[in-house]
């Protein structure tokens, strides 16, 4: 499969990209609207992983801003990006308490995975970008 293949962009890996974007969005949108409406569960989940209630509302408020920028078309990348960070954060934070490894640390990683996995899907230049061998890169 070469570069030129892969920017071919056929209807279902659009829809596909689509979808896991989809998918992942929501999941930021609704952990964004948990910490910015302070549902007792989130507080209380917060709490038990060592950060201060008072983190929620900046917590909520600064993945919000990465969803946003991840469901915008000419964003999305930097959104991807940024959002990975904040998942390293929370991969980090559970495993600094010693949480389960495949349901809890791990769980950001899953959740890259789709993340990432959308916006190759969505932006097929992308890949071809990242398939090129390195002499062929600008």
């Amino acid at each position: 499969m070469t570069a030129s293949n892969l920017v071919d962009v056929s209807p279902w890996r659009k829809r596909l990209g689509l979808v896991l974007s989809g998918l992942a969005a929501l999941f930021f949108f609704l952990d964004a609207s948990g910490k910015l409406l302070q549902v007792e569960p989130v507080l209380r989940g917060t709490a038990e992983l060592g950060w201060p209630v008072s983190a929620v509302v900046p917590l909520g408020v600064l993945l919000l801003i990465g969803a946003v920028l991840y469901v915008i078309p000419k964003t999305a990348l930097i959104g991807a990006i940024y959002l990975t960070g904040f998942l390293g954060g929370a991969i980090a934070t559970h495993y600094r308490i010693g949480s389960p490894l495949f349901t809890h640390v791990l769980f950001g990683v899953y959740v890259a995975a789709v993340m990432w996995a959308g916006v190759v899907l969505r932006f097929p230049a992308l890949l071809a970008f990242l398939a090129r061998p390195k002499a062929e890169r600008p």
